[in-house]
């Protein structure tokens, strides 16, 4: 793997202007990392910029993850594999399907190997990754969703970014920043690069069932750093890739009044959660926030098309 893989070192920063908003009083501004790239979009390009380093650096055969049929992880890791022209192959939940994800990863490449839920299940334990490295020699195992320490170190950078880029709005700070949260690398990555300022809200796109207050607490400690300047909310609604008419239709309205597409399963949960803490008067007037738009926006498309 001869060719370089960049963190973006620029980002747009756009006021987003919302009724809701407006008449409580408090500045709305989206981080447009869906802008990124076309296809390694949002914080996805981060969180797989160190792990290809390391993939880079022991020299690997491939890149091998794991994710769905629908995953912005999987759509991301095969056009960089594409990038960098690097073998790459996936471990998918579920029988075979095709879904505009699946055609994709298909297009750029990419090997997929469909496990059904029990074996995906094994995931979690080393037997699992250890039959595949064999079957694999030398590949790269990106972990699910490009998580871990390496995913968190590549997010640091984001609210340096997000400085940068303060002036062309008018405003000298901010109060808040918001993510949608699943594996929580990009929070605990935010909070890294804050260094105990400010304060980040990560709203779960996953039921708090699953633990992920518990891996955010693990990752930081293994950083390791001690700051507690974040918040955990639940916004899954009715779960996790799941979307009600309540958030298709919010989606849907925000993008007929600002022009701001966004994915039901991260960033559009966050802003409806946001607007209803506004709505019950949970935000103080006259605060700053900003909105890490996080990209997921190919992974939209069938619960779109579901919906019309």
């Amino acid at each position: 793997m001869d060719k370089q893989f960049f963190i973006p070192d620029k980002v747009t920063l756009t006021p987003l202007s919302l009724p809701v908003f407006d008449r409580a009083n408090i500045s709305l501004a989206v981080l447009r990392l869906d802008k990124t790239d076309q296809l390694i979009s949002g914080n996805k390009w981060f969180k797989l910029h160190y792990h290809l380093v390391q993939a880079n650096l022991q020299q690997s055969n491939g890149l091998l993850s794991v994710g769905g049929a629908h995953s912005n992880h999987l759509h991301a890791l095969a056009a960089a594999g594409e990038k960098l022209e690097l073998p790459t192959v996936a471990l998918i939940r579920g029988q075979p399907i095709e879904t505009p994800t699946v055609v994709d990863l298909q297009k750029l490449g990419m090997h997929l190997h469909w496990l059904s839920y029990g074996e995906f299940r094994r995931r979690y334990q080393a037997e699992f990754w250890q039959e595949w490295a064999e079957r694999y020699p030398d590949f790269y195992l990106v972990p699910e969703g490009g998580g871990g320490i390496l995913g968190a170190k590549g997010c640091r950078v984001i609210p340096e970014l997000i400085k940068q880029q303060l002036f062309t709005i008018g405003w000298d700070d901010f109060d808040y920043i918001y993510t949608g949260v699943g594996t929580g690398s990009t929070l605990a990555g935010i909070v890294w690069g804050l260094g105990g300022n400010h304060q980040v809200v990560g709203c779960l796109a996953v039921p708090e069932r699953y633990g992920v207050d518990v891996q955010i607490k693990e990752l930081l400690d293994e950083i390791p750093v001690s700051f507690t300047n974040y918040q955990l909310k639940p916004a899954a609604r009715e779960g996790f890739g799941q979307a009600d008419p309540d958030l298709l239709h919010f989606i849907n309205d925000v993008e007929a009044l600002a022009g701001l597409p966004l994915d039901p399963v991260y960033t559009g949960k966050t802003l409806y959660f946001l607007q209803q803490q506004v709505i019950n008067g949970e935000i103080a007037e006259g605060s700053r926030i900003v909105l890490l738009h996080t990209g997921g926006l190919q992974g939209r498309r069938v619960l779109l098309n579901r919906w019309e």
